[in-house]
C-alpha cells in the first residue's frame, strides 16, 4: 500500500499520463489504495500545504515605488491546456505589457513537480505571439517588480512566496468560491479577496459578487472583449443557409454545465432531428443521440463552424464564458442558461434565454433554431457593435504601471 509520499507521486503520474497507463485493474487497486491514504479532496488541492496564506496573519513587505520604463511583471499561473479561456485572456494581458516594452515571466505552479519545459512546450505552440519567459513559481520570484495572480491558488502561491518589496496584483477572471460548495477550498478562496493586493475584476459580475459575499470592492473593473479579427461573417458565408447547433464542452468544469447540456440537447434532438449537433472541446462519448464530435478546435476553426450553424448552448453558472460575444461575432445566436450573473455582462435581445433544467434549455434552443428570420438575424448579430480586447489590456497596463509608479501609504502599504 503506498505511502503519503508515493501516493503524491502516483498523483502526479496520473495528472500527465492518465488512467490508461495503469491498465483497468491496475488503475482500481491503485484508485483504491489512494482513498486509503488521502481524502478525495486531496486529490484536487491545487497547492503544497507551505504555500497556503492566511488573511488574518499576512504582513507583505510595503511595495516599493518603481520609477523605470521597463518593468520585469511576473505572470503566476497554473501550466496551461491548449484551448484554455482563462489562460488565453490572461496571456492577452502579458502580450499587452510586453507591446508596451515591458519584460514579462510566467511562473508556473504546479504542486506535484517543478519541471516546466513540457509545460513550455504547450505554451509556446498555442501561444506563439506570447514572448515571456518561462519559469517555475517554486524557484524564486524576488527579481520581479510586480507580480500579478490569475486564480485563488496562485493567489496563495503570491502572497506566501514573493517575499521581495514586488508590488502584487490579482487578476480576478471569476468569483472562484463559486466553483465549489461550501467547504475548505471555497473558504480558501475567499480568503484570496482579502489578502490586500490590487484587485483587478474582469467584468460587472465579480465587482457585484465580491461586494455582496465579502464586502470587498475591486480596485478596478476591466471590460470583457472579444476578438473580432478572429470571430466575424466570413464573406463566402454571408448570407449563405445555416443549419445545426453547437456546444463546447468541458466536462470536467460543472460550471459550464456539461451534463446539463447533454441532457437539454438529447430532448432538442427528439424534436429536431434534422438539425446536427455539433460538438467541441473535450471529446464526449455515452451519448444516446449523434453528435459531430470536433474535438479541440483552433479560433480560426471555430470561427469557421460558427458561421456554419444557427445557435450555440453557452452555459455557465458563474461569470459569463467569452462563448456568447464570439458566436455573435459570427452570426451565430446564443443560448443561455437564466442567470443574474450572465445578465449583468451580456446585454441583447437577440440571446435566447432558457430555465436551467433539461427541458428548459431544449425549449430555448428550439426556439432558436425555429426563429425565421435566420439570414437577417444572423447579420444584426455580427454587425453589433462589439469592444476588442486592446481596451481590455491598455486599461490592465495603465493600472500596473501607474501603481508601480506610486508611494503607497496606509494599509496598501502595511
Amino acid at each position: 500500500m503506498p505511502s503519503r509520499i508515493d501516493a503524491t507521486r502516483l498523483i502526479s503520474h496520473l495528472r500527465n499520463e492518465g488512467w490508461s497507463s495503469f491498465g483497468r485493474r491496475g488503475s482500481r487497486r491503485l484508485f483504491q489504495a489512494l482513498g486509503e491514504r488521502l481524502s478525495w479532496a486531496e486529490f484536487d488541492f491545487p497547492l503544497r500545504e507551505e504555500d497556503i496564506a492566511d488573511s488574518g496573519n499576512l504582513r507583505l513587505p510595503a511595495p516599493r515605488q518603481i520609477l523605470k520604463d521597463q518593468l520585469h511583471i511576473g505572470w503566476v499561473c497554473t501550466p496551461p491546456a491548449a484551448g484554455s479561456g482563462g489562460h488565453t485572456t490572461l496571456f492577452r494581458m502579458v502580450q499587452g505589457l510586453e507591446e508596451r516594452g515591458h519584460r514579462c515571466t510566467l511562473f508556473l505552479y504546479d504542486r506535484y513537480a517543478d519541471d516546466v519545459a513540457r509545460h513550455e512546450e504547450v505554451i509556446r505552440r498555442n501561444w506563439p505571439g506570447m514572448r515571456a519567459e518561462v519559469r517555475s513559481a517554486t524557484q524564486g520570484m524576488e527579481d520581479a517588480d510586480a507580480v500579478v495572480a490569475s486564480s485563488w491558488a496562485t493567489a496563495h502561491v503570491v502572497a506566501s512566496r514573493v517575499v521581495s518589496r514586488a508590488h502584487r496584483f490579482y487578476f480576478i477572471q471569476d468569483y472562484e468560491p463559486f466553483f465549489y460548495p461550501r467547504g475548505t477550498f471555497y473558504a480558501l478562496a475567499e480568503d484570496t479577496y482579502r489578502f490586500g493586493f490590487r484587485n483587478i475584476a474582469l467584468g460587472k459580475m465579480i465587482a457585484g459578487v465580491m461586494e455582496n459575499e465579502v464586502g470587498i470592492s475591486p480596485d478596478a473593473i476591466v471590460p470583457f472583449g472579444c476578438d473580432n479579427d478572429i470571430y466575424r461573417i466570413l464573406p463566402e458565408r454571408d448570407g449563405a443557409s445555416r443549419s445545426g447547433v453547437v456546444f463546447y464542452a468541458k466536462k470536467n468544469v460543472d460550471r459550464r454545465g456539461y451534463l446539463l447540456a447533454k441532457l437539454a440537447l438529447e430532448r432538442f434532438h427528439q424534436a429536431h432531428p434534422e438539425q446536427e449537433i455539433h460538438v467541441y472541446g473535450d471529446k464526449v462519448s455515452g451519448w444516446s443521440i449523434p453528435v459531430t464530435d470536433h474535438g479541440n478546435l483552433t479560433p480560426t476553426q471555430l470561427n469557421e463552424l460558427y458561421n456554419r450553424t444557427l445557435a450555440g448552448l453557452a452555459i455557465s453558472f458563474t461569470n459569463i464564458s467569452l462563448v456568447p460575444e464570439e458566436l455573435m461575432s459570427a452570426g451565430n445566436i446564443p443560448v443561455l442558461n437564466e442567470s443574474a450573473y450572465s445578465r449583468a455582462v451580456l446585454s441583447t435581445d437577440d440571446a435566447v434565454w432558457g430555465r436551467p433544467t433539461p427541458c428548459g434549455m431544449a425549449d430555448a434552443l428550439a426556439a432558436a433554431v425555429e426563429a425565421t428570420d435566420v439570414e437577417a438575424r444572423a447579420a444584426r448579430v455580427a454587425a453589433r457593435e462589439r469592444r476588442d480586447w486592446e481596451e481590455t489590456k491598455k486599461q490592465v497596463a495603465s493600472i500596473i504601471e501607474t501603481t508601480c509608479a506610486e508611494v503607497l501609504t496606509g494599509d496598501r502599504a502595511s
